[in-house]
């Protein structure tokens, strides 16, 4: 789950709220990561046509709850739900419901839980069904290859700028764009702590990465213009023109020598589409 440009742009200045983890802190990390991507690959076979979002928060919840977890997104600012789902047009923080999942769809499913005290917080995309058009296939391609390329920009000294120009040079030249109204976040004991990483932007922009550091790299990527706009339940955020949208997130460390990604899932699933 992702932080709104306007909260981030309303913070204090970042660099002296960056908290550094040490040894005990990256375990308890790694136990929260690996459960957050345990429930996007238990979920993984029940996203099928004919499937209503409201029906998988349900099973995501009863999924968390077992697993000694708590639903992060559940009652946090008044979001009503355990999970988001974001389909076709939707960038981000779509609600459960009763609509149901059809055939050539795409969907986003965020999950953050809450283990022992500190957050897990990771996204896929699915495809739904198999006629699912060429151009959104590729747009979900292009958007976990964005991802990726942000998390391996990730080094000690660098500056979080790098994280953002590597995304967004990449996916601009793929002709697509990166929304600019919501952006990765510090993570840990808390849900939305600094640093803000924005998904575009320039190398020499932002703090010093330092081992240590916690935070999300979430690029959502738009097929058309990357303009957003909120739906009157004040959470639903939709293209304002409409064209497909895409994202993927992970929870990473940076650590001495790079990074270290706490929300690989355990079945090796990276993009769609997956084996059940």
């Amino acid at each position: 789950m992702n932080l709104s440009m306007r909260a981030a742009l309303r913070r204090d200045p970042e660099e002296a709220r960056i908290k550094i983890h040490g040894a005990q802190e990256f375990e308890a990390m790694r136990r929260a990561g690996r459960l957050a991507a345990e429930v996007l690959d238990f979920i993984t076979p029940h996203v099928v046509p004919g499937v209503t979002t409201d029906a998988l928060d349900r099973l995501c919840h009863d999924f968390i709850v077992a697993n000694d977890a708590v639903p992060a997104p559940l009652n946090y600012r008044g979001f009503p739900r355990s999970i988001c789902t974001s389909i076709n047009h939707v960038v981000c923080h779509g609600i459960p419901g009763d609509r149901r999942l059809d055939e050539g769809d795409i969907v986003n499913i965020d999950i953050t839980v809450i283990l022992e005290g500190w957050h897990g917080d990771t996204s896929r995309m699915f495809l739904v069904g198999d006629k699912v058009p060429l151009k959104a296939r590729r747009l979900v391609d292009v958007t976990y290859e964005a991802m990726m390329r942000g998390i391996e920009a990730v080094r000690p000294g660098a500056r979080i700028g790098a994280v953002g120009h590597a995304i967004q040079s990449f996916v601009e030249a793929q002709r697509f764009s990166v929304v600019r109204d919501f952006c990765g976040h510090g993570i840990g004991r808390i849900f939305h702590d600094a640093p803000s990483i924005l998904h575009f932007g320039a190398p020499e922009d932002g703090p010093v990465l330092r081992p240590g550091m916690f935070f999300t790299v979430e690029p959502m990527v738009n097929a058309g213009r990357w303009e957003v706009k909120i739906l009157s339940d004040g959470w639903t955020a939709v293209t304002k023109d409409r064209s497909l949208s895409a994202q993927f997130e992970h929870t990473i460390g940076v650590t001495e020598t790079g990074y270290e990604i706490f929300t690989l899932s355990p079945k090796g699933h990276t993009q769609p589409p997956y084996a059940g």
